[in-house]
């Protein structure tokens, strides 16, 4: 073999393995199983914004309440009538239709006496009146014409009295209509159960004025004025049973909803159950409602509680620290772990201490291994350890499945079984039907990518292979 041709030859053969070396590099790239796999960026959230043991994190079954005191009812007088005796003194109890206080019925009966004399004397006016307008009128056919311009004065001036006479008859009427209804009813009767406080005298009343005799407090000394929301009143209704939850330590009392108030409640500029926006189509309208728990020991005038509806859950789970939905959780042999942000700002396998579970709301408490302020990811198929942590969603390149509420996998189960969702298009441009791919098994989705990342650069190689090897051959030829 000459000189020129050794030559060709290791040209060639060169040319051949840098052809496969940056093949091989493409094919390396393109699967992910490379060094680009630390510019894959994975959406990772803020435990504290995911821990379900936020006190303030309420879910469709809760409501922020506080104590307050018992509803008061004032007790109105008729401050047109005089108070013959208070009935009730200061703590007593009384019951919804009991006595309070009753009228001078002899001081009614004679305001009747009297409206009645003054109808009968308007009736004897008016019949006077039309006496002397008959009159008046024969006198008026006799007479000259100047005279019978003055008849006819009188005789207006006489029907206009007895037309103001019948309206006051009317008024009067209704006046003693009333009047007969105090004398039977000449008394102030309770509108609710609950005990007597601020009895005031009649001396008092007289020296104070108004028409507030004394007050009626519902039974038992506090109760529990609860918010909803007209986007979650479902749940809301009188007779409803309660768990009363305290947000200083791990207490709850049983309860009932005993009223609903279905009156707008006004908002503050503060207030937590408002969405922040002055915009009144915005907004969404809190209404009140009441509950009375079995037991107020322990509870403190002015104090916050949670409510939740009893829907038969189980309350003797305390959530303190950080508890997860078990979804996050995945499992490596008997370990359980979560895909955390690392100090590098790098996904990495976080294993994690599992403690108490709550079967109900499909969470989990985390006894270790993370802290409040730790980042964590989604279980996903694709991601791997050494990618990239965002929280921007915009820059995600690994795309997290939404959290569906409707899953019950536990932490015992193997986290990420989900779909891997795709962007449309691959790195070349190389559309991928997103349809079929859902309609496809993992090992479907693997040879698919295989034959669409794979097997075609491996032929473009092995084409540009042939291409070089059929160019060798020439060169040898020569």
């Amino acid at each position: 073999m000459t000189t020129k041709k050794r030559i060709c030859t290791v040209i060639i053969v060169l040319v051949i393995v840098c052809t496969v070396c940056v093949g091989g590099f493409f094919v390396w790239k393109k699967t992910g199983k490379g060094g680009s796999k630390s510019s894959q960026k994975v959406y990772v959230q803020k435990v504290s914004s995911l821990n379900t043991a936020s006190d303030f994190k309420l879910s469709n079954r809760s409501f922020l309440g506080v104590v307050e005191a018992q509803e008061s009812v004032d007790v109105k007088y008729d401050s047109s009538k005089t108070v013959a005796e208070i009935l009730v003194k200061n703590g007593d109890s009384v019951k919804k239709g009991d006595k309070l206080l009753t009228y001078d019925v002899e001081a009614i009966n004679l305001q009747l006496e009297q409206a009645k004399l003054e109808v009968e004397r308007l009736q004897n006016e008016i019949a006077s009146n039309k006496s002397q307008i008959a009159e008046l009128e024969k006198e008026k056919k006799n007479a000259d014409q100047d005279a019978a311009v003055s008849y006819t004065t009188q005789i207006l001036s006489l029907q206009s009295d007895n037309a103001k006479n019948e309206y006051d008859i009317k008024a009067k009427n209704v006046e003693i209509k009333k009047l007969e209804a105090s004398t039977k009813n000449a008394y102030v009767t309770a509108s609710i159960d609950g005990t007597v406080k601020n009895v005031k005298t009649v001396d008092k009343l007289q020296q104070d004025g108004g028409d507030i005799i004394m007050q009626i407090t519902e039974e038992g000394d506090y109760r529990i004025k609860g918010r909803f929301n007209e986007q979650n009143s479902k749940d809301i209704m009188q007779g409803a049973s309660v768990i009363v939850k305290s947000r200083l330590d791990d207490s709850t009392w049983k309860g009932e909803i005993t009223s609903v108030d279905t009156s707008p409640q006004k908002n503050s500029g503060d207030d937590i159950y408002s969405f922040g926006s002055s915009d009144e189509m915005s907004q969404s309208s809190n209404y009140a409602f009441y509950v009375k728990p079995e037991s107020f020991d322990g509870l403190m005038l002015g104090q916050h509680v949670l409510i939740e509806i009893d829907n038969g859950q189980d309350t003797s789970i305390n959530k303190t620290g950080i508890w997860l939905y078990s979804d996050f959780i995945c499992k490596d042999g008997k370990k359980n772990y979560v895909w955390a942000k690392d100090k590098d700002g790098k996904i990495e396998k976080r294993y994690v201490e599992i403690g108490q579970k709550d079967e109900d709301n499909g969470d989990c408490e985390i006894k270790s291994g993370l802290e409040k302020g730790d980042y964590i990811a989604y279980p996903d198929k694709s991601i791997e350890e050494g990618m990239t942590a965002t929280t921007n969603e915009a820059d995600v390149s690994v795309p997290p499945n939404d959290l569906d509420t409707n899953d019950n996998s536990d932490a015992d189960t193997e986290g990420g079984d989900e779909d891997i969702a795709f962007d449309g298009s691959d790195e070349g441009g190389m559309a991928i039907d997103e349809d079929m791919l859902a309609s496809m098994t993992d090992e479907e989705i693997e040879e698919y990518f295989n034959k669409l990342y794979g097997e075609e650069e491996n032929a473009e190689n092995a084409d540009g292979e042939n291409a070089d090897a059929a160019d060798a051959d020439a060169a040898f030829a020569e």
